[in-house]
């Protein structure tokens, strides 16, 4: 436990933030698991629909700095190429 005023701070400033942390990184990790649980299903309308909720979600994460940029990149394209694989079928 700290001893410090400024350390218990930081330690309740870090509670905050891991909090808030961890709401962002649940919204855009659900919104690719029911992308992928649509396209699992062949239901594209819903995967599409998914698929944009789950490009949202991880920009915002990016924007907050709660992921990096690159990720949220990098699984947007991934999410992408799937859907659009689904589509093609």
């Amino acid at each position: 436990m700290p001893i410090k005023k400024s350390a218990k701070k930081y330690m309740r400033v870090t509670s905050r933030k891991t909090e808030k942390n961890k709401r962002i990184k649940g919204l855009f990790r659900g919104a690719i698991k029911k992308t992928k649980e649509a396209v699992a299903k062949n239901d594209l309308a819903v995967a599409k629909e998914e698929l944009k909720k789950a490009i949202k979600a991880l920009d915002k994460a990016a924007e907050k700095k709660v992921i990096h940029k690159n990720t949220a990149a990098r699984k947007k394209s991934r999410l992408n190429k799937l859907v659009k694989a689904a589509v093609k079928k």
